[in-house]
Order: structure tokens, then sequence, then C-alpha cells
């Protein structure tokens, strides 16, 4: 989502400057707690950027004054289902350390390898359960009541299991790193097309891994043993299946879309995990890498999927 707002970026070099996550969600909550004047006018004085992009992300409303979006998004998190949600979320998220340390690794990685790439402003918000990343110019912002664990209930009316399976804390930052590198090498390919998608969702899954060290393929994807166990069993079935029926290059929206969707389902294989799609995607780029010797600037200036297929020899 753009915007013509400029918040001050940070822009590591060498080790770079630690990342802190700036607390709109905190701020916010606050004032609507308090009802207070001057806490409202402080908050409008020192988010302006995140109340105009949350306000247009949430309601698009025609009066985009500071003070009718205050007031719009106070209304909106009045309803009491959404409060409370609220409030869990600032408990849970009272401290962000962790998650301010894996960024400013992840960060720095990525300023290493694309030196021209700006580091955003980090932001945390809360949208109710609907825009889960926000991205304008020079800002990032994540929806932290997306990531209040598996097991936790509201989520139960609203998501499948594989969705839950990605709604956990330790993916906070590799969505974080998702959203800005999705802002920064859009998707350019055709929409309708499986090799295309596959390759692109696949790039961006290799890059945050290796912004992230330590976390596991499975964990990005939100599998569980039993996914793993079914990669390793049936990966060149599915293979099979796709280069047969010649999936691979032609234009079905619908079919393609099938590949990317995040629910266990049984196309074209019994058993199949959500985003078979992007698992394939994240294997064709990784053989190409190791084939290629290619480094993260190169993969991503790599624009024809049919030549990362080719290099990479990919055959499970």
């Amino acid at each position: 989502m753009g915007c013509n707002t400029q918040p001050s970026a940070q822009t590591p070099s060498g080790s770079s400057k630690p990342i802190v996550i700036h607390r709109f969600d905190k701020a916010l909550f606050q004032c609507m707690e308090s009802k207070d004047e001057k806490v409202k006018q402080a908050l409008e004085k020192e988010y302006p950027q995140m109340l105009e992009i949350l306000d247009k992300s949430l309601f698009k409303s025609a009066d985009s004054s500071l003070s009718a979006v205050s007031l719009n998004l106070f209304k909106y998190y009045s309803e009491p289902t959404l409060r409370n949600l609220y409030a869990d979320v600032i408990k849970a998220y009272d401290s962000v350390g962790d998650i301010e340390a894996a960024l400013t690794t992840g960060f720095a990685y990525l300023h290493s390898q694309f030196p021209d790439m700006q580091i955003p402003a980090v932001y945390m918000h809360v949208s109710g359960l609907n825009q889960n990343v926000l991205v304008a110019d020079s800002l990032l912002s994540l929806s932290a009541d997306k990531y209040m664990g598996i097991e936790y209930p509201l989520y139960k009316a609203f998501f499948n299991q594989p969705q839950r399976n990605k709604m956990q804390r330790e993916l906070v930052a590799a969505d974080y790193l998702a959203g800005w590198l999705m802002s920064e090498f859009p998707f350019k390919g055709n929409e309708q097309q499986l090799l295309d998608r596959m390759v692109y969702e696949g790039k961006i899954k290799q890059l945050v891994m290796e912004a992230l060290p330590g976390i596991k393929m499975e964990t990005l994807m939100g599998y569980t043993q039993q996914d793993a166990d079914w990669w390793q069993k049936n990966e060149s079935v599915l293979w099979k299946y796709i280069v047969e029926h010649k999936q691979l290059n032609a234009a079905d929206r619908i079919t393609t879309a099938r590949y990317f969707e995040d629910a266990h389902n049984n196309f074209p294989v019994i058993g199949a995990p959500a985003n078979t799609g992007t698992w394939l995607g994240w294997q064709i780029v990784k053989a190409y890498q190791n084939k290629s010797n290619a480094t993260p600037q190169q993969l991503m200036q790599t624009t024809d999927p049919n030549e990362i297929l080719r290099v990479s020899e990919y055959k499970p």
C-alpha cells in the first residue's frame, strides 16, 4: 500500500543499527483507555502516518483528517470481542526484544546483499484480524493480533489449522521481512501461471530463511511433522503430476490458485499440505542457487522462471 509520507528510515551499515519497533499498538490502546483529549492529540502528533495508513486499509473513509481517523479507530476497536483481543495482544507483546533482535539480524543481512535497499521504520499495530502487513514509503507495520498462538481461542472460529500453524510469535520477524521483500521486489509475472508464482514465492522464502539463520523450512511454511513426512513420500509424485498435465506454463487461474491455498486438500494428490506451490517453488530456487552459486542479488535479477527451472535441474 503506497503512501506519500516519509517517516525516518533505519538504514544499517556494517553490523546494522538495532531495529526498534515503534509501538503504535500500545499508544493507540493507551489513548482509548484514557479517553483524554491531550493523549489523543499526542497520538495524532506522534503517529500521523500510521493513523492514515490504518484508516485507509480498514475504512477508506472520505474524511481523512486525523481527528476523524482517530474517532473511526476508537469506534472500531470498541466492539467487545475486538477490544478483548486488543487487550490480549498488548499483554502478550508487552516486550518485543526478541523480535527486534531477529529483525536487526535479518535486515542487516538483507542490507549486506542489497546495499541500495532502504531499511524501513518498523511499527506494530492491531487490525482486528484484518490487514496483516502494512507497507508504505519507508514504513513497515505488522498486525500482532495475527500471532497469538495456534491455540488462541478466537482463532478457532475464523481460521483453519494450516492458517493457525503460521499465527505464532516465532514467525513475526519472518513475516516482517517477507512483507518488506515483497514491497521491494513486487511480483511481475503472470498471476495465472503456476511456474511464475512458484518461483516468486520460493525466492521470498529463500531470502527470509537466509536472513534469519536457524529457522527451519517447515516452520516458515507452518508445516507439522506430518506435513514434512508427506513431502518426503510425495514430492516426486506431485511434481510428476504437474509436469505430465502441462500445468507449469499454462495460464489457468483456477488451477494455479489451488496450489497456493492455505488449507490441506486432496488436490492433486491425496493428503497434500497447504501451499504446495510455494513449497515446490522453494525447492526449485534452492536447487538453482546450488547449481549456479547465484548471490541473492543475482537470484532476484533473474526474472525468467523457466531459466531458473532449467538451471536448477530440479527433478525430485
